[in-house]
This record gives C-alpha cells, structure tokens and sequence, in this order.
C-alpha cells in the first residue's frame, strides 16, 4: 500500500505531499514519461530544477498526466549560479513557461553558494538575502505557494531569517541512512521549517549495503523501501527518483513501521 496521500502543513498552511517523485539527471524524455506514469499512479509531488535541464519534460509529462495542475504539488529550484534578484526572477519566469503553469507550489534557492565553489570562497550571504527578495515578492503577488531553501547549514539559513519578511518554509537537504545531519533537521524544525530529504536511498549505494538487506528481508520490503521508510518515520518529505515503472510504483509502498531497535541499528550504520 502506498503513502500518496500522506501531507505535512508547512508554516504557512500549504499542505506538501510527504512522499514526491525527484527528476535529477533526467533527460527530458525521461522525466516526461516518468512524471506521466507517476501522476497517472497516485503521485501528486513532483521535483525538478531550473539546472536539471528537464523542465520542459516535466510540464510535459504533467499535461500527458490528465492530472488537475490544481491537484499537483510542484516544485522548482532557482539555479545556484543565479545570485542576483534579477537573475532570480528571469528563473522563475523561464520556469512558468517551461513547465507551462501559472503558478508554482513550492520555489526553493538550490544552494547557498554557486555549485563548484566552497565555504573558502565566500558565503554569499548579501546575494542570497537579494534572491529571497525576489522570491518574497513573487510569494506576495501569488505566483509562488511556498518558497524555501536547499542544501543551505544553519549559518546560511540565520542569515535570511535576520532580514527575512517571510521565513523560509523548507530546507531540502541530503539525508539518507549512514549520510545525515540531525542539528541542521533539528535547527529547521525548531524553526518551523520542514525538511525534505533527496537521495534517500544515497543515488542508489545504499541498494547493495548489506545491513540494511538483512533489515529488508526482515520485513519482506526492498533496501529501496527501508532507505525511504528510514527518512520518511523521521518526519521528513521523501524524494526518491527512478526512471523505471515499477520502482516508481515500489517506492511509494511504505506502509510499515520500522521498529525501534531497527531504527536505531539503523542510526548507527556508517557506510
């Protein structure tokens, strides 16, 4: 049995789907046909980005869907190279016209720092706070459901909140078995933010690991089931991605309890 229906409300009262279908590093096609199957089997959260390069696919895949775009929770992220507030706003124009909607459930900022630079080499803290601009006023005027951040720590997120008129919603951050970070989740939840998990099953290492195999057949589940379980009875948004029917079908069936003592064997593994 599935968990579809399952929702969270973030602080604003928007109701996120707690288990969505992820679309990284999919070529148009695939996201096309994998978000077509995917709505068109009980999924109604759908994650892509502007750096995916699969937008088009996606709004494609929504309009082969015969799914209500009102019954659809969608997301996008702002490329992390766009660190201006115009450059923010032409990512979300280009966005509405590539997935063909006049809205969008959920704009998060994909990363704090243009991808390929590090802490070393500045923080971006002045050019974020002009990105939320951007996507503040977007939120205002309607065009944005939610907004949030992802892959931001603790620092990058007090930055915004300093300045912020509206607190971010979401933080969508790595999180799998053995790969976590439990006083960031716990710094986002304290300040009401819901924390989305990507690579819940780590980009596919953890299908070989032998730990989590014995807890699998423990409970007639697949390591891809326990790794989305695992991230998913931790109260976080779950965003596993395949391009393959069935797993798409699989990875939405976590009905179960994993229980205490597996969780915490669970808690403990270091890959």
């Amino acid at each position: 049995m599935s968990m579809l229906t399952e929702k969270l409300k973030l602080s604003n009262g928007v109701e996120i789907p707690l288990i969505g279908l992820g679309v990284w590093q999919m070529s148009n096609d695939e996201a096309e046909k994998s978000v077509a199957y995917a709505l068109k089997n009980g999924y109604n959260h759908i994650d892509t980005a502007r750096t995916y390069k699969n937008e088009e696919g996606v709004g494609r895949g929504i309009k082969a869907s015969g799914v209500k775009r009102e019954d659809l929770f969608l997301t996008t992220k702002i490329s992390a190279y766009s660190k201006t507030y115009d450059e923010t706003k032409q990512d979300i124009k280009d966005s509405l016209k590539a997935l063909e909607t006049d809205f969008l459930d959920l704009v998060i900022i994909h990363g704090p720092r243009p991808w390929g630079k590090t802490k070393e080499d500045g923080r971006w803290f002045d050019e974020n706070k002009d990105v939320w601009r951007a996507l503040e006023e977007e939120y205002e005027a309607g065009t944005l459901k939610a907004i949030g951040v992802s892959n931001f720590e603790i620092d990058d997120i007090e930055n915004l909140i300093a300045t912020a008129n509206v607190k971010p919603m979401i933080n969508q951050i790595k999180y799998h078995i053995g790969s976590r970070d439990e006083e960031l989740v716990q710094f986002c939840q304290e300040n009401d933010m819901v924390v989305e998990a990507y690579s819940p099953i780590g980009t596919g290492k953890l299908l070989d690991n032998e730990a989590i195999k014995k807890i699998a057949e423990k409970y007639g589940k697949s390591t891809a089931q326990i790794s989305i379980r695992y991230a998913f009875q931790k109260g976080l948004v779950v965003l596993p991605k395949s391009v393959h029917e069935e797993y798409i079908s699989e990875n939405a069936e976590i009905n179960f309890e994993i229980s205490v003592p597996d969780m915490d064997y669970l808690n403990r593994l270091v890959l």
